[in-house]
């Protein structure tokens, strides 16, 4: 072996031998099933919209979703996470109509689908509320990785600690993000027709 190639033999030997131990210690480690995946936002469900249509999450496919939780008997986010939604979705124009816009309760034992057919007539028409039996709506709850408590009141009755998010899905049903509607309508809106 010549002078000027020995340092370069040694170098390569080092390499391989460092690839070997690092692929080693991986494999040891329980390799890729060891590492974090994120977490899944949503899933299927079905639950039952205003108008007494059942609605599934395949129902939703095809064009980008706007999903709020809350429920009819919320003092003051969920009004104006609705009023925001509507504000958008009006500045969005003939747009709106390529858009799912849900609001999805966590109040199943109050908000029936009369409820919230009365409750959303004083929002943009294009927003759905969904309700359902507990059971399925605990499932819809969890898949979206949703907070939702009832909290008793002194007076006997009861209010929903929940999550205030408005959660962006794709046009396949996949979670992009949470959607900022602290913003004019018109940016929220440029936004979300980047979706569509």
């Amino acid at each position: 072996m010549s002078p000027a190639t020995r340092p370069l033999v040694i170098a390569t030997a080092f390499a391989a031998s460092l690839i070997a131990g690092l692929l080693i210690m991986f494999w040891a480690m329980g390799g890729v099933s060891k590492v974090a995946q994120p977490a899944a936002i949503g899933g299927p469900f079905q639950l039952t919209d205003q108008n007494g249509k059942a609605v599934t999450d395949k129902s939703l496919k095809g064009k980008p979703t706007l999903i709020f939780f809350g429920y009819t008997h919320c003092p003051d986010v969920c009004p104006t996470s609705l009023f925001e939604i509507s504000e958008v979705l009006r500045a969005m124009g003939k747009d709106a109509d390529k858009v799912n816009a849900v609001f999805i309760s966590v109040d199943p034992e109050r908000d029936t689908p009369a409820t919230m057919k009365d409750y959303l007539s004083s929002f943009d028409p294009h927003l759905e509320g969904l309700s359902g039996d507990p059971a399925e709506t605990a499932k819809v709850i969890t898949s979206y990785r949703v907070y939702a408590k009832k909290v008793p009141t002194k007076d006997g009755d009861y209010t929903m600690d929940h999550t205030a998010l408005v959660y962006l899905m794709d046009r396949d049903g996949r979670f992009v993000s949470p959607f900022n509607l602290k913003r004019t309508p018109e940016e929220a809106a440029a936004d979300l027709k980047r979706y569509l």
